[in-house]
């Protein structure tokens, strides 16, 4: 088995209906670009292949989560200069936060959706990035007047899961890498006019946020821009590439 492809193939597609080929493709459209299910449904469609929009999402559900796990292990490493903000997802009617943290030359360090924007949700959030195998102890972190950032840091300092020295920096044009990183995330949840549910949300962003990390050429190997190379990673992941 190439050394890429952390899942079992014939489990990941058991009782499958359709080919892998068919529904990682499908898989990797929805994620990548600003696509509803029924504009990707129209688009195999083309093809002669009758899917159904609610089997796609199905797929995504399904598949998304893997993918951002897949990839964790080809990323390249961040450096120790993070930028984090958060930015509003809408599910089942009512905002929620995703957190967002990109480093200095725009690479993803890591993500979390919460349904509170306080210093509990923050803390679960740098924890999280913290743990990243491809992340960086952060030298510095610049965030926004959020009040409940200091409070975060402060906790995370205590309970030595952050070094002492880490400085944060409360001012708002540093941050704007992160904001402008949000686009893309933004842009691909249009479509879809808000999600039904956090836990619906959370495994489709996952896939969002891992498909966005490839993009921008940050798999080892893997160039930004380079699709075709792209295209093979992705498909190496579920089992696929030769």
């Amino acid at each position: 088995m190439d050394e890429r492809t952390p899942f079992s193939q014939p489990l990941l597609f058991k009782w499958r209906h359709f080919q892998p080929e068919l529904i990682v493709m499908c898989v990797r459209w929805y994620l990548r670009y600003p696509l509803s299910y029924r504009q990707v449904e129209e688009l195999v469609a083309e093809r002669g292949l009758p899917v159904d929009h609610t089997t796609i999402y199905r797929w995504v559900q399904d598949y998304a989560p893997e993918l951002d796990k897949g990839c964790r292990a080809h990323l390249r490493p961040t450096n120790d200069s993070w930028k984090a903000d958060e930015t509003h997802i809408k599910v089942k009617g009512r905002w929620c936060y995703l957190y967002r943290a990109v480093d200095s030359e725009g690479n993803t360090l890591d993500f979390l959706l919460t349904a509170k924007r306080d210093a509990k949700a923050a803390k679960r959030f740098f924890r999280k990035a913290l743990k990243a195998k491809h992340n960086r102890t952060p030298r510095v972190i610049n965030v926004d007047k959020n009040p409940a950032y200091p409070k975060a840091m402060d906790d995370l300092k205590a309970e030595e899961f952050l070094p002492e020295n880490c400085a944060l920096r409360q001012v708002k044009y540093l941050k704007n890498l992160v904001e402008q990183d949000h686009r893309s995330i933004k842009r691909l949840t249009r479509p879809g006019l808000g999600f039904q549910g956090l836990r619906t949300a959370w495994r489709t962003i996952r896939g969002y946020e891992a498909m966005n990390m490839i993009r921008k050429g940050q798999i080892k190997n893997v160039e930004q821009g380079a699709i075709q190379s792209q295209v093979k990673f992705i498909e190496s992941l579920f089992g696929l590439a030769a």
